[in-house]
């Protein structure tokens, strides 16, 4: 089974079904690699560690500032967050639901985790506020706007992932951002 394709999806998906099982911290990498029928040298090639298997590396962060600076020019900045936005839930999670909430609960119970997903969250906040500064917004508004956009991200993850009249994550971004606007000054 080592020579099979797709060997980082096969250790994700080991690695959730455990963690489901027996808890994050009772989840150790050589029973992730065991059910992946792999190798630990083989997840310490895609992983730094099993946090990472949650989090992934820099690739979000890279990605997302791809994402606003191949926005059309000439959009307003929280018309970027909604295009980027929508992307991001497309590509990455819609008919994902049941592992993206398994995965928030994982993170929302353990306190190592909540301060990596925080962490995480700070690193896409300083790649989206470059990217907007690198659109031509000045440093203030890429800041507000990048913090905005993350808060509108998490928000909507969270709401979706539990979300019992499964709406589509980009419905529950939409109405995340329009209750952003009845409530701004």
């Amino acid at each position: 089974m080592r020579w099979a394709p797709d060997a980082r999806g096969r250790l994700q998906g080991a690695a959730f079904e455990l963690f489901s099982e027996q808890g994050y911290s009772a989840t150790t990498v050589p029973q992730i690699t065991a059910r992946a029928g792999l190798t630990t040298r083989t997840f310490f090639r895609y992983f730094a560690d099993k946090r990472e298997v949650i989090f992934g590396g820099d690739e979000i962060p890279q990605r997302a500032a791809q994402l606003i600076n191949e926005a059309p020019d000439g959009l307003e900045p929280m018309e970027v967050i909604r295009l980027v936005l929508h992307r991001v839930a497309t590509e990455q999670f819609e008919g994902q639901r049941e592992q993206t909430a398994a995965v928030r609960a994982i993170i929302h119970a353990n306190d190592s985790l909540r301060d990596r997903d925080a962490r995480k969250r700070d690193d896409l906040v300083r790649a989206a506020r470059a990217a907007f500064i690198e659109r031509g917004e000045e440093p203030l508004s890429a800041t507000v706007v990048a913090e905005l956009g993350i808060l509108i991200f998490q928000v909507a993850l969270d709401e979706w992932a539990i979300d019992e009249e499964s709406r589509s994550m980009t419905g529950v971004i939409d109405a995340v951002m329009t209750l952003l606007a009845g409530v701004s000054p």
